[in-house]
């Protein structure tokens, strides 16, 4: 029963134990050696030492501290607690993750191919990049690798929580694998990429192990920033000691200040509950993103995610479901449609992309054309190219060589009217109408020839993503200008854009497409994210600020980018996006309350540290008592409830910090940051001044004081 206890998780998703082993390891942060990390916290570590020798000090010689010395020490170790507590809590959630990533990091027995193509049996600790190993079903991987022959559905579950298996074939943008997926079906033969301990689980793991030691270059400079105000008050306090001591001879008033009330004011006006937060917001991103099955190569990346401001993204998987199928055969006049089919199907028989697949199934549709109708003669297939941008088959003539009158090709407008016209063929206008019509319409349109003579257009539809458009206008309004980049034809692309809402397009791209507009857009000042799987993308996706590649892309692919996606989704990209921006607004917003919740505590603690100054003979207040305007009831519970209220509202932000201020892109950042102004600017000014009240009532009505 207790263990059932334990286990059972609360609101914000942490077990009892969880919770446990957090305040364990807050009590251990208490090493001086951890704290000097984080430079607000040191001084509040030093300051609550130097609180606790002096009452030890009086303990020794025989004097009892007073009860109202003894609270604002303890509740100086809490300010500690609390702040080691938020980083704890953070850093339980990431490896409770890691941890069940290290469970499927087992040592399995894989079949090693030797040279000789013999197999043999060996550890999986023992493979090392440039191995070849064969998995068959039922087999677990034993490393991550891509697959150079063969094609399979592997569960990647444990990885993605996706049951539905996925294809990993040889060649193209599938054939990426990760160690401890397992095989369903078939055999493939796979070339291990890694070496043992670096495996994409390993670099999960590490990541978020080492989260507390990877600063971004936003989080260096508030650490300096905070430092630099820490230092600040730390001079404006030391020097009140000799003031008040001056003002007290000159005035016969009571002024002396102890180095217990120094450091209370001092913990009061540094910014400590952002400074004991900063960390665990930090963590907490890269918690939220690996929870999104995303493993980001540094903190520096996730940050700068929340800052690109100019987003490229392919249009299929992206912006479209990716899933082009044939739906219509229109054929010229005087082309049959029986003709047009059989030259399609030809086309498509040995072409194993999906929109191949697509015309060979609609082709059968409802028809019992055998497949050796398709084409007569030996035949050779011609692959399909970024360059080219047709594919289709060779017919070999009588001297083993391919007749270009006989070939049948299908391909985009402008490559077959570009082959037709060098075969020495016309190009019908009732085609050039088709296609346009068929591309503003959102499809695509794919032309069939054979030899010099068009035959007709293959109409290929893909669908939009639902909500698309409003997540890109969302993205406008903070400022971030999208662009689509595709194969497709201009007015294809144009209508995809108009439909989907992007602000601009490169139509009828190649490889080095994209790579030429991230230069061109960081030449110009922004920060450029996008998304890859190909080895072509590569260069682009180390250009980029943000390069998010896709787990089932090739190796190449996820060396290149700064992030991996294991669910392979493109459109993750926009999630990244808004994970990067909820970083950033939360370490925004929690910095604005911090710093606007100090002037409440300037207001609690100064007059009661002040009262005395200046006072009228025969009176206990000075003029600067008239700063009280909270009515506190004595100096000494003043300055009591305000380091009591500067502990407690560390471990009241905490779920905050680690859940993420919420985001969202409607209204744009004008909205936004009207909204964190009100919320986080005068709620944490107004706030306190309550909440001090609130703690100076109770410390009254205890007795505490």
């Amino acid at each position: 029963m207790s263990s059932a206890r334990s286990a059972k998780k609360g609101r914000y998703g942490f077990t009892r134990r969880m919770i446990v082993s957090a305040l364990g390891a807050a009590f251990r942060k208490l090493d001086p050696r951890v704290e000097f990390r984080n430079p607000v916290m040191f001084i509040v570590l030093v300051g609550t030492l130097l609180c606790t020798a002096s009452a030890a000090g009086e303990l020794l010689s025989g004097t009892r501290p007073s009860g109202f010395a003894a609270q604002v020490i303890l509740w100086l170790w809490f300010t500690l607690v609390f702040a080691n507590f938020a980083e704890s809590m953070a850093e339980v959630q990431g490896k409770a993750r890691a941890d069940s990533l290290r469970k499927m990091r087992q040592s399995v027995m894989a079949r090693l191919r030797k040279a000789d193509g013999s197999l043999v049996m060996v550890p999986s600790s023992e493979l090392r990049a440039g191995d070849v190993v064969v998995c068959s079903a039922g087999d677990t991987i034993p490393s991550d690798g891509e697959v150079i022959e063969g094609i399979a559905s592997v569960d990647e579950s444990a990885i993605t929580g996706e049951s539905a298996p996925v294809i990993r074939e040889s060649g193209g943008d599938r054939s990426g694998v990760t160690g401890g997926t397992r095989v369903i079906s078939d055999a493939i033969v796979i070339k291990i990429t890694a070496e043992p301990g670096s495996t994409f689980i390993d670099k999960m793991i590490l990541m978020v192990e080492n989260a507390t030691r990877q600063k971004t270059p936003g989080e260096i400079a508030l650490t300096i920033l905070l430092a630099a105000l820490t230092i600040i008050f730390l001079l404006a306090v030391v020097t009140l000691y000799p003031f008040a001591g001056f003002v007290s001879g000159q005035t016969a008033s009571p002024g002396h200040l102890s180095i217990l009330i120094l450091t209370a004011l001092l913990v009061c006006l540094i910014p400590t509950t952002i400074g004991g937060l900063l960390s665990a917001i930090g963590i907490s991103g890269v918690s939220r993103l690996i929870k999104k099955n995303v493993m980001a190569m540094s903190g520096r990346a996730i940050e700068a995610a929340g800052d690109i401001d100019t987003l490229l993204l392919d249009k299929t998987g992206t912006i479209t479901y990716g899933n082009r199928m044939a739906s219509e055969f229109i054929p010229r006049k005087g082309v049959s449609d029986l003709e047009l089919r059989r030259a399609a199907l030809a086309a498509s028989l040995p072409d194993d992309t999906p929109e191949g697949r697509s015309i060979v199934l609609f082709t059968r549709r409802g028809d019992s054309m055998p497949v050796g109708e398709a084409a007569a003669g030996d035949a050779v297939f011609v692959p399909f190219t970024a360059r080219t941008r047709m594919s289709g088959i060779d017919i070999l003539g009588p001297d083993g060589r391919p007749d270009p009158q006989r070939g049948i090709r299908k391909g985009s407008m402008e490559a077959m009217e570009e082959r037709i016209l060098s075969l020495g063929g016309d190009f019908p206008e009732e085609l050039r109408k088709t296609c346009e019509r068929i591309a503003r319409s959102g499809g695509t349109p794919l032309v069939v020839s054979e030899g010099r003579t068009a035959l007709g257009v293959i109409h290929l539809k893909d669908v939009i993503k639902e909500g698309i458009r409003e997540r890109f206008a969302g993205l406008h309004a903070m400022g971030i200008k999208t662009v689509m980049v595709t194969g497709d034809n201009r007015l294809t692309a144009a209508a995809i854009a108009a439909e989907s809402g992007v602000m601009d397009f490169i139509a009828e791209a190649r490889p080095e497409s994209k790579l030429e507009i991230i230069r061109r857009e960081q030449g110009d000042g922004h920060l450029v994210g996008m998304i890859g799987d190909g080895t072509n993308d590569a260069p682009a996706l180390a250009q980029a600020d943000v390069g998010l590649a896709m787990a089932s892309g090739t190796q190449t692919a996820r060396e290149a980018g700064n992030m991996v996606d294991f669910d392979s989704d493109p459109a993750k990209i926009i999630e990244v996006v808004e994970v990067g921006k909820q970083l950033l607004i939360t370490r925004g917003s929690l910095t604005t309350f911090s710093i606007a919740n100090d002037v409440a505590k300037y207001f609690a603690i100064l007059p009661a540290i002040f009262s005395g100054l200046y006072a009228a003979p025969g009176s206990s207040l000075g003029p600067l008592a008239a700063l009280n305007i909270m009515g506190l009831a004595t100096p000494e519970s003043a300055i009591l409830s305000a380091v009591i209220f500067n502990a407690l509202i560390i471990v009241a932000l905490i779920p905050l910090a680690l859940r993420g201020v919420k985001y969202s892109p409607r209204g744009g950042a004008t909205r936004l940051l009207r909204r964190n102004l009100l919320i986080y600017g005068l709620g944490g000014l107004v706030l306190p001044f309550l909440g001090i009240k609130i703690v100076d009532l109770f410390v009254n009505l205890l007795g505490l004081i």
